[in-house]
């Protein structure tokens, strides 16, 4: 242990480093042996939109951006690569690239998980059968979310690839792999691996075996050549090869919401993190067996420590909540800044009888209705904007509650408590009100990004910079706790109301073709 007096001089190593390759920047973080942050770079990349609902991204331009934050925070730190112990990743889950291996060139843009041009695809590999085609290997209904479709689409549409493909001069990576690839050598023998986490999200992976589906990969129409291998989410890939951390070990790779979960240590079956942010996604640790869900929300890897059993979650998403606090700033004016939501909602004392289900592209999990919009329920003279800021705040917490709901449903597991991170998590009216509706503590962490620590913690672990899980949840730090203040009958009759009012949403678009 060193003096209290020189725990926060940054000379004193050692340290990990942790990579979040993330839809709209990448970014690295120093993290110290206490988890805290020593520094921090970060770079924004530009979001390609070449169709109405196409996203891509360029490879290249993110690799770059990758090579110049880990430089950036390594030289922030004032460190070089000897304090440096392990890097870990974590990215944008099921954005898809198809890359040369001989020339190290991308074939294409790098597809983005919000990308919908597969959707005909998807719609034609249902069959007869329909979106649970696939279901009971991948735990993944057929959306064009997921990165096995977006790979048959390159095949198909990219000159010449399915050949060069089966030849077995490509590979396919989701943003993960391309990392590791480069950091360990690229063309000069670099390493071509997803780890589990990533894997469960391409739709190729049986859940169960934990390897590539064969039925499904000839279903699709993938050749297995171009597939990475799966590992775990900690162990070692492989070592660093030139750049300013030459020789550290890169020993892990978490989808970023998985990431946030192993983050916000949720170790055990019934501990759940939400990350509130545009969307948020909220996923609970199952334990060692995957869960089917019939309620709307999907089976995925929650993390697989080194030969250790993989462990579960179920996950869901829900499609508008940070970005309904924007709308009623920019588009509607009654705010100028987010901050202000909480001000306007606390001048109230309830919701004055309206609910406020912002379903603007369809609703999201449970019910997976695209033919829903939003609505506004129970007005009269009396709401005042204050009343529906507050019914804004309270969408947020009434859609956590009906994914709880379908988590307890499928998995008879009941939520201990909820851990939360994101943004919207600055805003305590909110944190209340959702611990209230729960009917649960929800607890905020001292370090909020979370998904750059969970990366950071995995790669600690795999080279034994903290022992075990044990040492990470006695690293991982309370900032803030809720616990519920509401009656149980109030409860109730609310949430039957917002029930009420999410059935107002449904079918309002009649004809989606």
């Amino acid at each position: 242990m060193t003096d209290a007096h020189t725990t926060h001089s940054h000379g004193a190593g050692p340290f990990i480093a942790a990579i979040d390759q993330g839809t709209t920047s990448s970014r690295c973080i120093v993290f110290d042996k206490d988890g805290r942050i020593v520094a921090v770079d970060q770079r924004e990349h530009e979001q390609i939109f070449p169709k109405p609902g196409w996203v891509e991204h360029d490879a290249k331009e993110i690799w770059a951006n990758v090579e110049s934050v880990v430089a950036g925070a390594v030289a922030k730190a004032g460190i070089t690569s000897a304090d440096v112990k392990a890097i870990g990743i974590t990215n944008q889950r099921e954005t898809t690239l198809l890359w040369d291996k001989n020339t190290g060139e991308p074939v294409h843009n790098a597809i983005v998980w919000q990308d919908t041009r597969t959707d005909a695809l998807c719609k034609e590999l249902g069959r007869n059968v329909g979106q649970d085609r696939f279901r009971r290997e991948t735990g993944l209904p057929l959306a064009s979310y997921f990165a096995g479709p977006k790979v048959r689409w390159l095949l198909d549409n990219v000159e010449g690839l399915r050949e060069r493909a089966e030849r077995g001069d490509i590979l396919f990576g989701t943003m993960d792999s391309w990392v590791i690839w480069n950091l360990t050598g690229g063309t000069d023998g670099g390493q071509h691996v997803t780890d589990v986490t990533n894997a469960s999200r391409t739709m190729l992976m049986n859940l169960h075996t934990m390897q590539w589906d064969e039925k499904i990969l000839h279903s699709i129409g993938i050749p297995a050549a171009v597939l990475p291998e799966i590992r775990s989410s900690a162990e070692v890939y492989g070592a660093t090869k030139g750049g300013v951390l030459d020789g550290v070990p890169v020993a892990s790779a978490l989808g970023d919401q998985q990431a946030a979960l192993f983050g916000q240590t949720c170790f055990d079956e019934g501990e759940a993190k939400s990350t509130y942010g545009t969307g948020t996604f909220m996923l609970m640790n199952t334990g060692e067996t995957p869960v089917n869900s019939y309620n709307g929300l999907l089976t995925t890897v929650g993390y697989r420590i080194g030969d250790q059993k993989p462990v579960y979650a179920l996950e869901g998403s829900i499609a508008v909540t940070g970005s309904l606090v924007q709308w009623m700033r920019d588009q509607m004016g009654l705010i100028n800044s987010a901050a202000e939501i909480e001000t306007l909602a606390s001048s109230v004392d309830d919701n004055g009888g309206a609910y406020f289900v912002p379903a603007f592209s369809g609703l999201f999990a449970p019910y997976w209705r695209s033919d829903a919009r939003g609505v506004i329920a129970g007005l009269t003279r009396y709401v005042t904007k204050a009343h529906i800021a507050r019914a804004v705040l309270e969408a947020t917490a009434w859609q956590t509650r009906e994914i709880t709901d379908a988590m307890t449903k499928d998995s008879g597991v009941e939520l201990t408590a909820l851990k939360v991170d994101g943004g919207m998590t600055s805003n305590n009216l909110l944190m209340q009100t959702l611990s209230d509706f729960l009917d649960a503590p929800v607890v905020r962490p001292m370090v909020a990004e979370t998904t750059c620590l969970g990366a950071a913690y995995a790669a600690g672990l795999a080279v034994g910079f903290w022992p075990d899980t044990e040492a990470l949840r006695a690293n991982w730090r309370r900032a803030a706790e809720w616990t519920p203040r509401m009656e149980a009958d109030q409860r109730d009759r609310e949430y039957k109301n917002w029930l009420k009012a999410v059935e107002r949403t449904m079918g309002w678009i009649e004809d989606e073709e």
